[in-house]
């Protein structure tokens, strides 16, 4: 009796309906979560093993997997005696990867993989907790199609790792404004901490924006703020600095020397090699060797850097979308209380878009995958901006036109980045026309006589035509003549490396672990059958003629003059001692990097040895050189 006076009972039938469509949404909602996330998998997993791994971080990540010393200073070769150009916390995971599961392509892309999978879900609780859970899902699958963030995630490139720590950052710094704790708050600056050790400075550019956003948007005080705000920034300088500070309270014959420095300095490093020399006309700032030419002088600076016609199929895809968001979302919020959620979410993600865009534009050169760090910012302001303009769409009124014209520009965008390239996918274009029209013909024609399926066919055709085309971009990732180069990977049929294999009928050149190719598997024999006793396999004049050889092997390699070539280690003194102690017999030089006092004094004093010596023909531009023998 009593179960049937429940079931009557109008109210407890309305709680047990309303919990039912709770329980469904949110089975829908993982579901749908789940899915993105599977998507998400396979676009950045599939074909690892034959992913393009970058020969130097490669080579660095071997070493490092080798070394436990190698591992903490970010040694170049197992041995330790020069470190990477940068900070080497990107590598840590890789090398990581490769201790556990072996020199494998695929385990040390793995860590790749897993960073994008891990940003997708991170920034969907974030953006679900800003904007409700469409908002969430929408962002989720806008990161997850986005196209230089599917190509870096399949490839061993630092900034994937940056992508993630960024987001996490963002979301304690969410919650922090929303709750008015400090916790996290510091959780937040120890993401950024972090961050800097995957990309250095890059990682700071959030600073400012973070900052500015707590101040105006989180409880208390003024003064309570601020000084909380200090507390936070205090942390992410700590963190930050952790590895320096380290490496420059170790004495130096303890460490390895420090890549691209001329004073052995971490500090100058970061601050002048990766910092001020990208921005200034110095390249040797704070006592830095100069860069090189590929990663000083790319045609990618300027303020239409990010739409030029390599860069704006990569990441500029929603650009119309996520701008008129930013302008409608906070404009519209006016008036609302100081800590107001949603004009909250805007400004981060906003401010997050628009430092980036000036810092890029401003620096004497950007690799194209630099732009990965937008889309984080670009993700969530189309997934907010969505789940917004059809609020106020259903709501009517003027602002119900905001929806349709986002919908209508965007499409209309994608045609403009679309059209130098309209032999890619040439039923692109026209497809994305028509979603686009369709969409928005039909959200404009609604009347009272429009059905609700109608209206939500009109909503998908418009979400169908902003999405079609990164995800078609994102896909081709899969086939290798679309993958990129491993050092400077593109989605899609742009960029030199692609220009160069579409002219020349070449394939791009891959750099697995552990598979030396002919050539460098009978330099390696020759050098380990002639060896006896010394520390050093041999020296190389710079990274370039190192790499091969540290992804085969794990014997310690002494790299002359580092990345560049111009690193003024080891000096010609030392370089004599080794030799003459018996701990270096050989070095290989080569043509392709500037002679260096290290170089001329193995010209000097050592013997060269026949290329058919170790199986060559000819060295083309390398020349092997016995220290053992001195030249006459």
């Amino acid at each position: 009796m009593a179960t049937t006076a429940l079931a009557r009972d109008p109210a407890n039938r309305r709680r047990r309906t309303t919990g039912f469509r709770q329980r469904t949404t949110d089975r829908r909602e993982l579901s749908a979560l789940l899915l993105i996330l599977a998507t998400a998998a396979v676009l950045y997993a599939w074909g690892i093993d034959h992913a393009g791994v970058h020969p130097y971080y490669s080579a660095a990540a071997r070493s490092m997997a080798a070394n436990w010393h190698a591992f903490v200073f970010g040694g170049l070769d197992p041995s330790g005696s020069i470190t990477v150009d940068k900070i080497p916390g990107a590598l840590w995971p890789q090398a990581l990867s490769v201790k556990l599961l072996g020199p494998h392509n695929w385990a040390v892309v793995l860590p790749q993989v897993l960073e994008g999978v891990l940003a997708v879900w991170a920034l969907h609780r974030i953006v679900r907790a800003w904007a409700g859970p469409w908002a969430g899902l929408l962002a989720a699958l806008a990161l997850t199609l986005t196209p230089v963030t599917v190509v870096l995630d399949r490839h061993t490139i630092p900034d994937t790792l940056l992508v993630l720590l960024l987001v996490l950052a963002a979301g304690s710094l969410q919650k922090a404004v929303a709750t008015g704790r400090l916790l996290p708050l510091l959780l937040c600056g120890t993401w950024v901490g972090l961050a800097f050790q995957a990309k250095m400075l890059q990682a700071w550019l959030v600073l400012p924006v973070f900052a500015a956003v707590y101040q105006m948007a989180a409880p208390g005080t003024r003064w309570n703020r601020a000084w909380r705000l200090l507390l936070a920034g205090a942390t992410a300088l700590v963190v930050s600095c952790s590895w320096l500070l380290l490496v420059w309270a170790t004495p130096a014959p303890n460490r390895p020397y420090i890549d691209a420095t001329t004073n052995n300095n971490p500090f100058t490093l970061v601050f002048g090699y990766n910092g001020l020399s990208r921005f200034g006309h110095d390249p040797n700032a704070l006592g830095a060797v100069a860069g090189t030419a590929a990663s000083r002088t790319t045609d990618n600076t300027g303020w239409t850097m990010l739409v030029n016609q390599s860069v704006g199929p990569q990441i500029a895809w929603l650009l119309p979308l996520a701008v008129l968001a930013l302008a409608l979302g906070v404009w519209w919020r006016t008036g609302q209380p100081r800590t107001d959620g949603p004009r909250t979410g805007f400004l981060l993600w906003g401010g997050w878009l628009v430092v980036h865009v000036v810092v890029f534009s401003n620096s004497n050169g950007n690799h194209g995958y630099y732009t990965a760090v937008l889309a984080p910012a670009l993700a969530a302001l189309t997934g907010g901006g969505v789940v917004l303009f059809w609020a106020e769409y259903r709501a009517g009124g003027r602002r119900r036109a905001a929806l349709p014209l986002a919908i209508g520009l965007t499409a209309l965008w994608a045609v403009a980045i679309e059209g130098p390239h309209s032999e890619f996918a040439p039923w692109l274009l026209p497809m994305v026309l028509m979603l686009g029209l369709c969409g928005t013909v039909g959200l404009c024609t609604r009347g009272p006589r429009t059905t609700r399926r109608a209206v939500h066919s009109a909503l998908a055709a418009s979400l169908a035509s902003i999405l079609l085309a990164p995800a078609v971009w994102a896909t081709s990732c899969l086939d290798p003549r679309y993958a990129g180069s491993p050092m400077s990977p593109l989605a899609g049929p742009v960029g030199p490396d692609y220009r160069e294999r579409h002219h020349h009928r070449a394939t791009f050149r891959r750099y697995p672990l552990s598979k030396p190719s002919a050539r460098d598997a009978a330099l390696l024999n020759y050098l380990s059958a002639h060896r006896s006793g010394e520390k050093y396999l041999l020296a190389t004049q710079a990274a370039y003629g190192a790499e091969p050889l540290l992804r085969a092997t794990s014997q310690p390699i002494l790299v002359m003059g580092g990345f560049t070539g111009l690193t003024p280690y080891p000096a010609a003194r030392r370089l004599s001692d080794l030799v003459s102690t018996h701990r270096l017999r050989y070095a290989l030089l080569t043509t392709r990097r500037p002679p260096t006092p290290a170089s001329a004094w193995v010209k000097r004093n050592c013997t060269p040895i026949s290329p058919r010596a170790y199986g060559r023909t000819s060295d083309g531009s390398f020349s092997l050189y016995d220290c053992a023998r001195r030249a006459n």
